[in-house]
């Protein structure tokens, strides 16, 4: 659906949002502009005109709408030594603006096709398609995760999300009164460990469809406990407006002294606790 869809995009772009553009309309060309560029990197114009079949004119014209848009800008293409002296050739290349405007389109196709799936299989589906997804994040991140020293992994874990784009970052759990969403001002990963750590993500690509199928960041946070191998707990989401995601991983150490004081306080040492359900946490997907 891409930029020709309805969709949420910022205001500045929001005139290729506004209704569906119909194939060969202005906006409909100006949108296969838009996705020639992303897709391509920067371009010239004279390369748009000839994917496009369109005149020089008529993509000048697109291309000075889009950059009145804000959606893509102009950069002067680096000439070779060997081709001499003359007018360096004028790039045009996508904006921050113009991508958000393709995620939120791609968001409103993945929100539809959720809605779908839930009103034709029902809630339980939905979960499924989640945690597969999240399978691949899982059997990717696990060789990095498992082959770090236990009080690295939850920085290992958020560097491998960084590299996908979810500027992740790891830190120690924040002294009374720091706040959850600025993670900076407490110890760096691996310090105070004793008292657990936290995982941030600064953004999230699936944010907008999130919040309408939370089973997205469920399946999410139990794969970050599988991985990790300790219970897990998300404290904030992007999806439910707050600033950052917040995960808070228990301290291995927390876990050890837990069963020793249940193994002392019960004649039989396999007996189960019992958590208030506000205070479970997931662990290799299961809440305890």
């Amino acid at each position: 659906m891409g930029l020709d869809g309805t969709g949420s995009g910022t205001q500045r772009g929001a005139g290729l949002h506004a209704v569906p553009a119909q194939p060969g309309s202005e906006r409909g060309t100006r949108a296969r502009i838009a996705r020639l560029i992303l897709e391509n990197g920067p371009v010239t114009a004279a390369g748009l005109s000839t994917r496009l079949n369109l005149t020089p004119a008529a993509v000048r014209r697109h291309l000075d709408n889009l950059l009145a848009d804000g959606m893509i800008e102009t950069r002067t293409a680096r000439r070779p030594a060997s081709r001499g002296r003359g007018r360096p050739a004028k790039l045009f290349a996508i904006t921050d603006v113009g991508r958000s405007a393709f995620e939120h389109a791609y968001d409103d196709l993945a929100t539809s096709a959720l809605r779908f799936l839930a009103e034709a299989a029902g809630p339980a589906a939905v979960a499924e398609f989640a945690r597969r997804q999240v399978a691949d994040l899982e059997r990717r991140y696990g060789p990095v995760v498992q082959g770090a020293a236990p009080r690295d992994r939850v920085a290992a874990l958020a560097e491998a999300l960084s590299a996908d784009g979810y500027a992740a970052s790891a830190s120690g759990v924040p002294g009374p009164g720091t706040s959850p969403d600025h993670p900076r001002t407490s110890p760096g990963p691996g310090a105070d460990a004793g008292r657990g750590e936290q995982l941030c993500q600064h953004h999230c690509p699936v944010a907008h469809v999130a919040a309408e199928f939370p089973q997205l960041c469920e399946a999410e946070t139990e794969a970050f406990a599988r991985l990790l191998g300790t219970p897990v707990q998300r404290l904030a989401t992007i999806a439910h407006g707050d600033g950052i995601c917040t995960t808070h991983v228990t301290a291995p150490a927390l876990l050890n002294t837990s069963a020793n004081t249940r193994a002392s306080s019960h004649p039989d040492a396999n007996a189960p606790a019992h958590p208030t359900a506000h205070n479970r946490t997931a662990i290799g997907g299961i809440s305890v």
